[in-house]
C-alpha cells in the first residue's frame, strides 16, 4: 500500500492536483507549492479567504535555504532539538507561487519526521504545500475518521495508509523568527 500510494499521490502532484495525506501532525491537503492554480484549488476546497497562510513541508533542513533568504543560524538548532512537530514561519521568502508566500512576505516551513512526508518530498524533488484537511472555521480533524466525506470527495487522491489509525493527533508548535534570530510563540 505504502508504495502504491507514493506512486499514485506523486502523479497527482506533478499533473497539478491537490492531495489528501496522513503528516506527523493532522492529516493535511497538499500540493505543489510552485504552482498556483493548486494552491487556490485547496482554498477552494477548504471554503477559505486567499489571505490565510500556509506552511510547506520539506524533508530535511538543508533545504530551508532554497526557500527562504537568510536564515537565521538558531532555525537550525530550534528544528534540530525540537521534540514535537514544529513549524517556523521565516522572513522573505522565495521560490515559491505567491499564493503560499504571506502577505508580510514570511512562509511557515516544517521539516517532518513522518516516513511518508519525507519519501514524498524527496521523490517529488519540491516541498509540499500542507494545511489541515478541515473546512475552514471547522475543527482540525484529530484522525482521518473526523475529515468530513466533502473534503475527501474532492481531493484527487486520498492515502489509505494510516486511514484506519486511532491516534489523536495535534497541530504543530509554531514559531516566527526574525532575521536576528529572534523568535516568538505564535501557537503552543
Amino acid at each position: 500500500m505504502f508504495k502504491k500510494d507514493l506512486e499514485s499521490a506523486l502523479s497527482v502532484l506533478k499533473n497539478g492536483g491537490v492531495i489528501l495525506y496522513p503528516t506527523d501532525t493532522v492529516w493535511g491537503l497538499g500540493c505543489d507549492p510552485a504552482n498556483p492554480e493548486a494552491v487556490e484549488r485547496i482554498n477552494t476546497i477548504k471554503q477559505r479567504t486567499a489571505d490565510k497562510s500556509f506552511i510547506i513541508l520539506l524533508d530535511t533542513d538543508s533545504k530551508i535555504q532554497s526557500y527562504v533568504n537568510d536564515v537565521p543560524e538558531v532555525a537550525y538548532d530550534l528544528i534540530e532539538f525540537a521534540e514535537h512537530p514544529l513549524t517556523v514561519v521565516f522572513s522573505n521568502a522565495k521560490n515559491l507561487a505567491p499564493n503560499v508566500i504571506n502577505p508580510d512576505g514570511s512562509v511557515g516551513i516544517r521539516v517532518v519526521r513522518h516516513e511518508f512526508c519525507k519519501q514524498l518530498i524527496q521523490r517529488f524533488r519540491k516541498p509540499l504545500v500542507s494545511t489541515s484537511a478541515n473546512i475552514s472555521g471547522r475543527p482540525t480533524p484529530e484522525s482521518f475518521a473526523d475529515i468530513d466525506q466533502e473534503i475527501i470527495d474532492l481531493a484527487d487522491y486520498v492515502v489509505e495508509a494510516e486511514q484506519f489509525e486511532v491516534t489523536k493527533n495535534k497541530p504543530s508548535t509554531i514559531i516566527k523568527i526574525g532575521p536576528g534570530g529572534e523568535f516568538s510563540f505564535i501557537r503552543k
